[in-house]
């Protein structure tokens, strides 16, 4: 059975930094792109960063410096780490199998306020 199970959200401070974890298993998680999808409140899912098989990465404009996306499959981990953290960056952080908008799989989701 494919899960994701994600941690790490909080409620932290603008300028403040966050570490997302999101543990995979049911599936060889090494030979997938892998992705983090944001949902702010009142709003669609929104694609925030993916990183290839071999560890590339890609991020969207308004993250891209900030945030880094890194993977660790002898673990079965995928991390978004978030530094200088904006309050539009809060919403339900979700990690997500696939990338380019085609996801088979999406875990439960970790909640990232970013509020003074």
């Amino acid at each position: 059975q494919v899960r994701l199970v994600e941690s790490g959200g909080g409620l932290v401070q603008p300028g403040g930094s966050l570490r997302l974890s999101c543990v995979a298993s049911g599936f060889p998680f090494g030979g997938y792109y892998m992705s983090w999808l944001r949902q702010a409140p009142g709003k669609g899912l929104e694609w925030i960063s993916d990183i290839s098989i071999r560890g590339t990465a890609s991020y969207t404009l308004s993250v891209e410096g900030r945030f880094t996306i890194s993977r660790d499959n002898a673990k079965n981990t995928l991390y978004l780490q978030m530094n200088n953290l904006k309050p539009e960056d809060s919403g339900e952080y979700y990690c997500a199998r696939g990338s380019g908008g085609t996801y088979s799989a999406r875990g439960q989701g970790t909640q990232v306020t970013v509020s003074s």
